[in-house]
């Protein structure tokens, strides 16, 4: 979940280091720090609880050198404190380590190094690290051998990067479900927990595979595999927020265009299907899946209802959703007739992840649905397609989000076209893909009032979010997004499920968010406003008509009764980062959040 950023070469390290902890502050913002090797052969080093503006402003001006580790942090173990935060260093302060992931023995280890005599300054399972590898180094050998040493004592996940005073020449690091991508400079070299740290620099970069370590030096890398650079297709304007007050809003905002490039080569309109070459699958092993089950976290999980659904009205396969969570808890029953789908939007989610690794090891076939290129997951999987939604800043998903329930619909299709979806239907919805980014457009521009309803709703202590079918991922996606960013509290529940507890809830205090596009149910839709209406609740529909049964009603246009969930979506996403601005929230950076969940 902590961003880690690494340089060594030419330049002063300080400013690469604060530049990147800033890129990388949406994966963890209660505490900073960074260790520098200076040219006296020390580590200078300085940390604070806070942001990474506060750790800039508490740095000493003396403090410069050509190699250097930072950090910024997402609590894990101890709270958030300037002793906490990292790097942690040995008690000769020679060695620092900056650290994502949990080491799960690390009481155990604790035990043992405070029978060797070593004091403990902080609460943290990682400054076990920094003392492990003291003790390795300290028995001889390359500062390599000595970090690879350290790490056999440890249960648990890691992403790392090494700094010996000693050995100046070079920094480790290493990763273990947790991501570390070196970055390739002229004559310098750079290592991060994300590429959006490496951007500014350099396009060529390395990804770690888990168990792996490497050693960056000014002049190159070693790792332990021979690998070949990737060349990344971002630039450093898609992390910026180009005018917007927020990441947020700016991302709400490049939807139409995240949907286009999910589209862009992938529409066939000769045969009315979708082209998805990266799926490894030919049609008769695609025709011998009698199941899928779609596995996410969060937003991703909710996207995946959205595409269980799809794939099962277009392509009339049985399909579900399942958190992968728990998942991969439950001892599941691994099928060969069922095709296994992960969703993750950084394809570095452990818990999926950790999913995906436990039905390779079943023999089960695995797509991976992901924005990261290069990712873990990405990697990890048989197959899948990428979202090509852009860089993802604030922690709340909502490009990534729509562009996942487009790949899905891509793939509805075309596993839906290959079964028994006919050349119309197929060509219907072909149309109904192309006209969703203007659409989304064009709800865009309906911000002003969707700020207005947010505005008044906000003065409520939280709200019920309600769909059926079609409507029910879009409600609970609506009521995360609104729990997320405006600290209200939300829960979805399905609408038909209102009268079996819930609406023991409902009245002038508790409004009700519904979801109610214009399908086959829109009349037993109705006919649930009306009872909540009953009970004096307020409610505010996202849906398609103008209707008596609400008090408020955000209109959608509407597409095929299939692809109608993604735009539903739009208006909530759009209404929930209204509401935190009306409360004074940080939209970007809500509390006890972070991005990229690579723990558990």
């Amino acid at each position: 979940m902590c961003g880690i950023v690494a340089y060594i070469g030419p330049k002063d390290a300080v400013p690469i280091l604060l530049e990147g902890l800033q890129r990388l502050e949406y994966r963890g913002y209660d505490s900073a720090g960074i260790a520098v090797g200076t040219k006296n052969g020390g580590i200078g080093h300085r940390k604070v609880k806070g942001r990474v503006a506060d750790l800039a402003k508490a740095l000493p001006a003396r403090l410069k050198g050509g190699l250097g580790i930072g950090h910024t942090r997402w609590a894990t173990h101890g709270e958030p404190s300037d002793e906490n935060a990292h790097p942690h260093l040995d008690a000769a302060e020679r060695i620092a380590v900056v650290h994502n992931g949990i080491i799960e023995n690390a009481d155990e280890l604790k035990d043992t190094l405070k029978g060797r005599g070593v004091e403990f300054r902080s609460e943290t399972d990682t400054e076990v690290l920094a003392h492990l590898i003291a003790a390795a180094v300290a028995q001889g050998g390359e500062l390599e051998d000595a970090v690879r040493r350290a790490l056999r004592e440890v249960v648990g996940t890691y992403g790392i990067a090494v700094l010996d005073a000693e050995r100046p020449d070079r920094i480790v690091v290493a990763r273990n479900g947790s991501p570390i991508v070196l970055g390739i400079g002229e004559k310098e070299m750079f290592a991060a927990s994300d590429v959006a740290a490496l951007v500014r620099y350099t396009r060529q970069v390395v990804h770690l595979d888990d168990g792996e370590l490497a050693t960056i030096r000014a002049d190159g890398f070693r790792t332990d595999t021979a690998k070949e650079p990737a060349t990344l297709e971002v630039e450093p304007v898609h992390y910026d927020r180009a005018g917007f007050e927020h990441f947020l809003r700016k991302e709400i905002h490049e939807q139409p265009a995240a949907v286009g490039r999910a589209l862009r080569g992938r529409l066939d309109e000769r045969f009315h299907t979708a082209r998805l070459g990266g799926l490894n699958l030919d049609a008769r092993e695609i025709r011998g899946f009698r199941r899928v089950k779609v596995l996410g976290c969060g937003s991703a999980y909710y996207a995946g209802q959205i595409g269980a659904q799809l794939i099962e009205e277009l392509a009339r396969i049985p399909a579900d959703a399942e958190p992968a969570s728990e998942f991969r808890y439950r001892n599941p029953v691994v099928e060969s007739d069922t095709l296994y789908i992960a969703v993750s939007q950084s394809g570095e989610t452990y818990d999926t992840l950790a999913a995906v690794q436990e039905l390779r090891r079943k023999g089960g076939r695995v797509l991976g649905i992901v924005n990261g290129v290069g990712s873990a997951i990405a990697r990890e999987c048989d197959g899948g397609v990428y979202l090509h939604a852009g860089p993802e800043v604030s922690v709340a998903s909502t490009k990534s989000f729509t562009a996942t329930a487009v790949v899905f619909a891509l793939l509805a299709q075309h596993l839906g076209r290959l079964h028994d979806l006919s050349p119309a239907d197929g060509r219907r919805i072909t149309e109904g893909l192309k006209a969703l980014p203007g659409q989304i457009a064009g709800i865009l521009a309906e911000e002003e009032r969707i700020a207005a309803l947010a505005a008044e709703y906000v003065r409520y202590p939280g709200m019920l979010f309600i769909g059926r079918v079609r409507g029910y991922p879009v409600a609970r996606e609506g009521a995360q997004k609104l729990k997320e960013v405006s600290y209200l509290h939300a829960e979805a529940y399905p609408a038909s499920e209102l009268k079996h507890g819930p609406l023991a809830l409902v009245g002038p205090e508790l409004p009700v968010i519904a979801v109610v596009p214009d399908d086959e149910l829109l009349d037993k839709n109705l006919t649930t406003l009306g009872e909540v209406r009953a009970r004096r609740g307020r409610v505010l529909m996202v849906g398609h008509r103008r209707t008596d049964a609400a008090d408020d009603v955000l209109l959608v246009p509407a597409n095929e009764p299939e692809l109608d969930p993604i735009l539903l979506s739009i208006p909530l996403q759009l209404f929930a980062y209204h509401a935190a601005v009306a409360l004074g929230r940080d939209v970007d950076r809500p509390r006890n959040l972070a991005k990229s969940v690579t723990v558990e």
